[in-house]
């Protein structure tokens, strides 16, 4: 699985002398296995059922089911790191609290039947966690936690048809900086969440007839958990590829990556609860981590499949044009 990273990693590199947000070639002239994909015919516009067909179609010739399991595997294996990261950067700011709030939030929107497993994990390894990890463990932890961004850069470059054009320690310094970043954004964003009934506390102290309004609170934290997810969906589409799309043209895709993973999540959710006890026989102590895995995997392959949607409407609203050009459109 790491040599499959690898060499996809390679694949998705031109050389460095190529301009900024060169548009990968079509057919022949391009990639090696890539043929061109989409040219709508010139007399027609594409169909309203055509466009998911054609984004599934650059999906399986984009080898995104392959790049889905190399994303798995990088969003796992950074996902430990990354809670790290937060944990001692919590701690140095005094912050222990946001911090465990964020790690909460980063795994609200997981079924229960992942989540739960998953967080006993975590809060076992955090426990032991101080704030002088911010040396050179702190280190390893953001090069590890930044490979589940670099994976993701690989399919989006894929997606968007975008040769990626910078040096590799650009690019994983540009990761590992989006890693920090998303690490403060989040305690920020948790230290309002914890700070949050506190407030409404203090105002139902002066004002009993607030009391109903703690009800809220639960449902308060699921929008921003649905918050966190939409950003980091806009910052990902927006800012990895080595050609950054108009956001305006980034919706399609965002809208059907949420109502999918939302579908699939409800699905992947009642499938555990039913046939659990199918991964526990054959994996035994991995159980939680292959489920964890798999649910990844489905998750990423969404996330491709959403940056290939936004390909194919671009493709569509250009009938005329080649692919790539259509493509550089957005």
């Amino acid at each position: 699985m790491l040599a499959t990273g690898a060499s996809m990693t390679k694949m998705s590199r031109a050389p460095s002398s190529a301009p900024s947000g060169h548009l990968l070639p079509q057919g022949e002239k391009g990639r090696p296995g890539l043929p061109s994909l989409g040219r709508a015919p010139h007399n027609r516009s594409m169909s309203l059922l055509r466009i998911p067909a054609l984004a599934f179609e650059r999906f399986v010739a984009h080898d995104s089911w392959a790049i889905a399991s190399h994303i798995a595997l990088s969003v796992l294996m950074s996902l430990f790191p990354f809670l790290i990261v937060v944990t001692a950067l919590g701690g140095v700011f005094g912050t222990q609290q946001a911090a465990d709030e964020a790690t909460a939030l980063l795994l609200e929107a997981w079924p229960r039947e992942i989540a739960v497993p998953i967080a006993r994990e975590v809060r076992s390894v955090l426990t032991a966690v101080r704030g002088d990890v911010l040396t050179f463990g702190a280190i390893l932890a953001l090069y590890f936690s930044s490979s589940g961004v670099e994976a993701l850069r690989i399919g989006l470059n894929r997606a968007y048809e975008a040769y990626e054009w910078r040096a590799w320690w650009h690019t994983r310094l540009e990761s590992i900086l989006y890693v920090v970043g998303g690490a403060v954004f989040m305690l920020a964003f948790a230290f309002l969440v914890v700070l949050g009934p506190l407030i409404l506390r203090w105002l139902i102290g002066f004002a009993p007839a607030l009391a109903p309004l703690a009800i809220l609170l639960g449902f308060l934290r699921v929008v921003g958990a649905t918050v966190l997810i939409v950003l980091a969906l806009i910052v990902a589409h927006r800012l990895l590829p080595a050609r950054a799309p108009h956001i305006e043209a980034l919706w399609p895709g965002i809208l059907v990556t949420l109502a999918f993973w939302l579908v699939g999540g409800l699905g992947f959710g009642w499938y555990l609860d039913s046939f659990a006890g199918a991964y526990v026989t054959t994996y035994a102590g991995l159980a939680t981590a292959m489920i964890a895995l798999v649910f990844l995997y489905w998750l990423a392959a969404i996330f491709l499949y959403g940056a290939e949607l936004n390909a194919a409407i671009a493709i569509a609203r250009a009938p005329k044009a080649e692919p790539g050009e259509a493509i550089a459109s957005l």
